[in-house]
């Protein structure tokens, strides 16, 4: 990176100090051009770029052009970066969630002094409530009545969530702050006076795990994506500092409509997470993931789980939403069984909790991304949900889906991962719904769609063999979904179902034959013609893929 500075390692590093016994060694360039240096004018990979010849002058110079770096100097294309010193401040437990921990004092208190209920001191959960003086409706759990706070921050506390022989004015008054009093301090936010999420009628790009990064975002904002989601996050993981999970947060400028999915079981984990990314980092709205179907997830309570934890559902909703200075989203499906839809009684009480907007996946935990999306069933909620808006989701890939689905009186559409997926085999979707049109598109375009995705790729992945190898292996599982894509010149009918799979077919030309393989080889073959050829070291598969990268 054109640093030259001592290693303090010395004879024990396990690297190369010497650029030219580096150079001697790396393998040969992937090509004649850097994009980081095209766009930017300077590489910061320097000898490490895998198109390094592009800029190195003599002596392994790394050459600048100073006229196209002067233009990008001191502008921020990606948002939401993790600093060092929020990261340290979050493993050192040292960020302070003044109004999460406020919220959180007036849930009723955990069972026993541990947290961890009976277990701790052999007692069971009656008997220890019992030994506390407190009652179940007392405790922090599933009770039949969810101890939450008011609505209006200057209403007393109910009687019940006070600690015995302390008033509300007594409690607020034990609380040590430090510095001058703000309007913030003793007046709390009201819903009306939020920033309002306006997005009536646009077409959101939902959250796609793995395949939602920002790469993505970029190509489906360019054919007309009104509304991004960054890719589910892990409200645990955000919490203790993780930077792969803080990766998942990044916003490309372009993103003007942007919002963040979080995941997680429990209140205080979620409310904490909450009031941590409103202080940090600039988005638009934040989404609950309640639609999760994986069991990794479920099994946790998180996800659709959540559905049937009806009291933590509202703790944690009223909790994100007292921390907030955005609008709150919740995205759900329509039950966890496949035969049993509960989202229409779940979604009056979605709107009572505070969220501004909820979004309803048309099948249940069950039915995973199989099965045909209720549709129905998504127009009743619509009605049950106003004045709320309501988003749909599932089955539409092409036009006249979006049409149909708009009439079922939902405020907008989801374009998300049903199988086949929406946004993922056609991210010209977008495109083809606002020109109300099918897109005959050619093998040549679709290529150079992928060449700009390597491109967005190398730009945040980086132009190194780390780099290459990241853009490689999210190219891969794009294309794996890709490949199910039907030219609409080869269609027997005009739309292509969401459920249908072609037989084996010859393209009009070699690349859409070859494009349309669903062998893992030739998907490897596309990324090369890309990217060059793959390292003998490279392996990558999901386990959910049948075939296996050589």
């Amino acid at each position: 990176k054109g640093c030259a500075e001592k290693c303090y390692f010395g004879a024990r590093c396990r690297f190369l100090h010497d650029i030219g016994e580096y150079m001697a060694v790396k393998p040969a360039d992937l090509g004649h051009s850097c994009v980081l240096f095209e766009t930017f004018g300077k590489c910061i990979y320097g000898v490490t770029c895998r198109f390094a010849q592009a800029h190195l002058g003599d002596g392994y110079e790394n050459i600048v052009n100073t006229d196209l770096a002067k233009q990008w100097e001191g502008k921020s294309l990606v948002r939401n970066n993790l600093s060092k010193d929020l990261q340290h401040q979050l493993r050192k437990r040292k960020f302070s969630f003044k109004k999460a921990d406020e919220y959180l004092r007036g849930l009723a208190k955990p069972h026993g002094d541990s947290g961890k209920g009976g277990k701790a001191t052999g007692l069971s959960t009656e008997e220890q409530e019992a030994s506390n003086g407190t009652t179940p409706q007392e405790g922090l759990g599933d009770s039949p009545e969810c101890p939450v706070l008011p609505e209006q921050g200057n209403d007393p506390k109910p009687d019940a969530l006070q600690s015995p022989g302390v008033t509300g004015d007594e409690e607020a008054s034990s609380i040590k702050t430090v510095g001058p009093v703000t309007d913030e301090d003793i007046i709390k936010l009201r819903s009306c006076e939020k920033k309002k999420l306006d997005i009536q009628g646009k077409l959101y790009l939902a959250p796609l795990t793995t395949c939602g990064n920002l790469p993505f975002r970029r190509i489906c904002k360019r054919f007309g994506a009104d509304v991004t989601c960054g890719e589910m996050a892990v409200c645990t993981n955000l919490l203790q500092g993780q930077s792969s999970e803080w990766a998942l947060l990044k916003r490309h400028h372009t993103e003007d409509i942007f919002g963040v999915q979080l995941e997680g079981a429990f209140p205080d984990t979620m409310t904490k997470c909450a009031e941590l990314l409103n202080q940090t980092i600039e988005v638009d709205f934040v989404d609950i993931n309640v639609g999760c179907p994986i069991d990794l997830v479920y099994k946790k309570g998180g996800g659709c789980a959540l559905m049937t934890r009806s009291n933590k559902f509202e703790q944690i909703v009223r909790g994100m939403n007292s921390v907030l200075d955005i609008p709150l989203t919740v995205k759900i499906r329509t039950g966890v069984q496949e035969k049993i839809n509960v989202a229409h009684k779940i979604i009056p009480k979605i709107r009572e909790w505070g969220a501004s907007m909820v979004t309803l996946h048309g099948r249940s935990r069950e039915q995973r991304y199989t099965r045909v999306a209720d549709w129905d069933y998504i127009a009743e909620c619509a009605k049950i949900a106003s004045p709320m808006p309501l988003f749909g989701n599932g089955d539409i890939l092409s036009y006249e889906d979006a049409n149909r689905a708009m009439q079922m009186g939902v405020s907008g559409i989801m374009i998300a991962r049903q199988v086949p997926v929406g946004a993922l085999i056609k991210p010209w979707l977008f495109t083809e719904i606002k020109e109300q049109r099918h897109w005959d598109i050619s093998s040549s375009e679709r290529f150079a769609i992928l060449k700009d995705f390597t491109n967005y790729g190398l730009e945040h992945w980086g132009s190194d063999t780390q780099g290459v190898e990241k853009t490689r292996k999210f190219l891969l599982e794009w294309l794996s979904f890709l490949c199910r894509y039907i030219p609409v010149g080869l269609l027997e009918h005009l739309p292509q179902k969401i459920n249908e799979r072609p037989p084996y077919y010859v393209g009009r030309d070699y690349l859409e034959t070859l494009m349309a393989s669903q062998n893992v080889d030739d998907w490897i073959k596309i990324s090369e013609l890309l990217l060059g050829p793959v390292p003998t070291s490279f392996t990558f598969l999901p386990k959910h893929k049948a075939n296996s990268y050589r």
